[in-house]
């Protein structure tokens, strides 16, 4: 997972968690399986907080929620999340990605095709349907950044911050992790090829295709 995607699931669980100014943080080795990040990610995401004024630390006791630990954008986003149904995201998701997915095609460098086989191949490996969302989540940004626009790449974790604050029901699963036959993995090996190809067409389609599947799995 990148810096700002652990970053922002940091934000989330605050958010989600109803602390108040000055409570303290579960400790990191409870908080980082808690939320589903390593501990080095979870490590550079609190420091970023603590920058930011959000967190403070107290050394031998632990890290605490600041005084004003929401700043205004991140509160709005708590206040549409609070109005809106995991559907209504998915569905947001469904019109918004393939677009970004049309863009990659036309502009990601070799670099950063190379980058989402990598991300493709370690979900096929993944040993846990959590480790599996990780690296889910990592794709689909790899896709917004393959897309190689700062305001495409804006808006996207911004939905992915509202994707992450509504609660969601459970998906349709059987085993401890995903099945070799996923449907996702031959999805987003498709996705990839079409960006490959420069066929922007394509590879909307494609991510259209597959997010509708995944909405297809969810039970809402």
């Amino acid at each position: 997972m990148s810096d700002a995607a652990a970053v922002s699931q940091l934000r989330a669980f605050i958010a989600e968690s109803g602390f108040a100014a000055g409570d303290r943080l579960p400790p990191e080795r409870q908080l980082g399986p808690e939320i589903g990040l390593r501990r080095s990610s979870l490590r550079k995401a609190l420091k970023v907080l603590v920058d930011e004024g959000v967190l403070w630390r107290h050394v031998g006791k632990g890290t605490f929620l600041a005084d004003n630990p929401v700043q205004p954008q991140q509160n709005d986003l708590i206040a549409v999340a609070r109005e809106i149904s995991p559907a209504d995201v998915m569905r947001a998701r469904t019109a918004f990605e393939p677009s970004i997915s049309r863009e990659a095609a036309l502009h990601a460098s070799a670099a950063t095709i190379a980058h989402l086989q990598v991300l493709a191949s370690r979900t096929r490996r993944a040993a846990t349907w959590r480790e599996y969302q990780l690296l889910d989540a990592e794709f689909h940004r790899a896709m917004a950044i393959a897309a190689a626009s700062p305001t495409l790449l804006v808006l996207f974790d911004q939905l992915s911050a509202l994707h992450r604050m509504v609660s969601w029901g459970k998906a349709k699963r059987t085993g401890p992790k995903p099945p070799d036959d996923h449907p996702s993995f031959l999805e987003h090996d498709t996705i990839i090829a079409a960006i490959a190809a420069r066929a922007p067409e394509a590879a909307e389609e494609a991510m259209r295709h597959h997010l509708m599947t995944v909405a297809a799995r969810l039970d809402f």
